[in-house]
């Protein structure tokens, strides 16, 4: 029986993940593709007050449902549709939205701790780590947070130096040695980019899908 191919997309926070993530999915355009933000799995926290919400760490993995998305990927995997939850920054839970997502013959799960969880891993045919220096790293995140979400410079600095980069330390690039391929420099790296398409068109023509 045939499944979909999985291919895990990691790295650290302003490393480029998501662009190579899209550059990925861009070129396979036309085919059977989707893509899975592990950040739609954050836990639900609705039975929590509204100031313990706030003291939630996100860059920490037990901020994540991975029973839920490791359920729904092999659910994809069985070609069943899934309900992928919808997460409100804003209330800093699980909002009462979902998106159904139709199976696809790639499944591109992208998130900061997506390497982390072993049950992942297990699943995932390619597993890819974008790896980026720090300070490039930091300035792209002082950019988004304050253009894009509003945030202050101190803030953002402050939560970098306490979360952030702890985190980053304790969890993120210890996943690197997971890695079947490294990517330096995110999106700008079209050469690696263009040698993990070839990888992908080989593995879907070995399991027929192309």
């Amino acid at each position: 029986m045939r499944k979909p191919v999985v291919i895990g997309v990691t790295g650290g926070s302003g490393s480029g993940k998501t662009s190579v993530t899209r550059s990925i999915y861009n070129r396979f355009k036309g085919h059977s593709i989707l893509m899975i933000e592990q950040d739609s799995y954050y836990k639900d926290q609705s039975h929590l007050p509204f100031e313990e919400r706030l003291k939630t760490n996100y860059d920490h993995p037990l901020a994540f449902d991975n029973d839920l998305l490791f359920e729904h990927i092999q659910s994809l995997q069985n070609y069943q549709s899934i309900e992928k939850p919808v997460y409100d920054y804003a209330l800093h839970t699980r909002s009462e939205e979902v998106v159904v997502v139709e199976p696809r013959d790639v499944i591109i799960l992208e998130g900061i701790l997506v390497l982390e969880d072993e049950r992942l891993r297990s699943i995932m045919d390619i597993k890819l780590y974008v790896d980026t220096d720090a300070d490039i790293r930091i300035i792209r995140r002082l950019s988004r947070d304050i253009k894009e979400r509003g945030r202050t410079l101190d803030s953002v600095i402050d939560q970098y130096v306490n979360v952030v980069r702890p985190m980053h330390n304790q969890f993120i690039e210890p996943t690197k040695r997971y890695a079947d391929i490294i990517v330096p420099e995110g999106g700008h790296n079209h050469v690696a980019i263009d040698l993990m398409v070839t990888k992908i068109q080989t593995i879907l023509e070995q399991k027929s899908i192309l």
